[in-house]
């Protein structure tokens, strides 16, 4: 695997986990079926992908580049700001779209 299909394999992987609590509103972690979940859960599950990615980041670097560079703090409060912008869609989706299409179809 050459270093650019890893990267775009982590992007993507971090964009579709970053928004998968948000959009899966009755579902924990994708197989867990809930009645409702609220912002708290959807907030712990998120983190929760976020560590996923994290692990999953380290074993994608230690094949394609064969070691891990150590890093500081920044690296991870800029990776976890990273995955919170990847989550956005998913965040404004849950909290402000998905209510005003309701509302448009109750009003029509």
């Amino acid at each position: 695997m050459t270093l650019d299909a890893a990267v775009w394999i982590l992007l993507s992987t971090a964009i579709v986990l970053a928004n998968v609590p948000w959009i899966l509103q009755n579902k924990l972690f994708v197989f867990i079926t809930v009645p409702t979940k609220s912002i708290w859960i959807n907030l712990a599950e998120w983190f929760l992908y976020f560590l996923i990615m994290g692990g999953f980041s380290y074993l994608l670097q230690n094949k394609v580049m064969g070691h891990v560079k150590e890093q500081g703090w920044e690296f991870y409060v800029v990776t976890l700001f990273m995955f919170a912008i990847f989550a956005f869609p998913g965040f404004i989706y849950r909290y402000n779209l998905k209510q005003f299409i309701h509302s448009a179809k109750k009003s029509a």
